[in-house]
C-alpha cells in the first residue's frame, strides 16, 4: 500500500484525539496510522531527508489542524482536540482536507500569511510539507526547499503571534523594546522601559545616541482581538508633542483600523506595527525563535570542468 497523504491523515488524527486525552505528536501519528491500516513495510518508507514518510505527513496534518484551531498544543510535543475540532467531528465528515479547513478564519489567515511570505501561492512539495504530490514534477530542488521553508515560516509566525498575545502587558512592552534593539535601534544599555500609570502612553524610550538627543518613543498594546483605532494614535501623537519628540513607534499584537492607518499617514512621525508585522520582524531578527536546522543545496561548477 502507499503512504496516505497529509490530508488523509487529518480526519483520523481528529478521531484519535476525540477522547480528549492529550497525546504526544508521535503517538498521535502512530494511532492515526493504525486507523488508516498502515502496514509495517509502508511505515518504513522514508523521504530524501531520511524522515519516515508517514511520520512526516502525519505531523504536517497536525500542523494544519492546529492552524485551523481544530487541535491545540497545550505544551511542546503534545496535542489535544479543541471544542472546534469536536464540533467538526460531530458533523461526521467523510473527509477533512485543506479546502474544508478554509471555513475557519484562523486557517485562512495562516494561508494568507504563507502566501505573503512567499510572494505567491504555490504549495510546498507533499513530502516536505502539505501539497498535492502532483506538484513535485513542476518544481526544481531549490524551489522545493524554498517552499518548505516558506510553509515553516508561516507556521512559526503564527505560533509566535499566539505566544505574544498570551503575554502580560509588561512582558509585551519588554519584548517590543528587545525587538527594536535587535533591529538596530539603540542597545540594551540605551533603552528604558517606562510603562506604568501616568506614563502618558509612553511604554519605552530608545536613545539612539550617547547624549540622548535622538530618541524613539514606543507605545505597546497587547491585544488579542480589539483593533487599535485613531483615538489611540491621536493620544500617542499628543504624548510625543508634550515630550517634544519627533518620532514614535506604536506596536500592537492585534490590528489597526483604517482610521488609525490614516492617522499614521497624517502625522508621518509615527510608525504602526501590527501583530502580523510584529511576528514577521521577530522571525527576521531572531527574537523568540531558534534555528532548528539549516540546509545546503549544491549545483555543478561548470567553470571547474571547463578549466580542466
Amino acid at each position: 500500500m502507499t503512504v496516505p497523504t497529509y490530508e488523509e491523515f487529518m480526519l483520523p488524527t481528529l478521531r484519535v484525539l476525540a477522547d480528549d486525552q492529550p497525546r504526544s505528536t508521535r503517538a498521535t501519528v502512530d494511532a492515526a496510522a493504525d486507523l488508516l491500516g498502515l502496514d509495517g513495510s509502508t511505515r518504513e518508507e522514508t523521504i530524501p531527508s531520511g524522515l519516515l514518510t508517514y511520520l512526516s505527513r502525519g505531523q504536517w496534518a497536525q500542523t494544519y489542524l492546529v492552524q485551523a484551531g481544530l487541535i491545540a498544543r497545550p505544551k511542546r510535543g503534545t496535542v489535544t482536540i479543541t471544542d472546534v475540532g469536536r464540533a467538526l467531528l460531530a458533523e461526521n465528515p467523510d473527509r477533512v482536507d485543506s479546502a474544508l479547513l478554509r471555513r475557519y478564519p484562523a486557517f485562512t489567515e495562516f494561508v494568507s500569511r504563507k502566501q505573503t511570505s512567499s510572494g505567491g501561492s504555490r504549495p510546498p512539495h507533499a513530502d516536505a510539507g502539505p501539497a498535492p504530490a502532483s506538484s513535485a514534477p513542476d518544481l526544481a530542488p531549490d524551489e522545493l526547499v524554498a517552499n518548505a521553508e516558506q510553509a515553516n515560516r508561516a507556521e512559526v509566525e503564527s505560533d509566535v503571534l499566539t505566544r505574544v498575545r498570551a503575554l502580560d502587558p509588561a512582558a509585551f512592552e519588554r519584548l517590543v523594546i528587545e525587538l527594536l534593539v535587535a533591529m538596530g535601534y539603540g542597545t540594551a544599555e540605551t533603552t528604558t522601559h517606562t510603562g506604568r500609570s501616568g506614563d502618558e502612553g509612553i511604554d519605552g524610550i530608545i536613545h539612539r545616541d550617547a547624549l540622548g538627543l535622538d530618541r524613539v518613543y514606543l507605545q505597546a498594546k497587547r491585544y488579542t482581538d480589539n483593533p487599535v483605532g485613531p483615538e489611540a494614535i491621536n493620544a500617542f501623537y499628543g504624548a510625543l508633542q508634550r515630550k517634544r519628540a519627533d518620532r514614535g513607534v506604536f506596536l500592537t499584537s492585534s490590528t489597526f483600523t483604517a482610521g488609525a492607518r490614516a492617522a499614521e499617514h497624517d502625522f508621518r512621525t509615527i510608525v504602526l506595527i501590527d501583530g502580523a508585522m510584529l511576528a514577521r520582524l521577530m522571525v527576521d531578527h531572531g527574537v523568540g525563535v531558534q534555528i532548528a536546522s539549516t540546509h545546503v543545496l549544491k549545483r555543478l561548477d561548470q567553470d571547474y570542468f571547463d578549466e580542466l
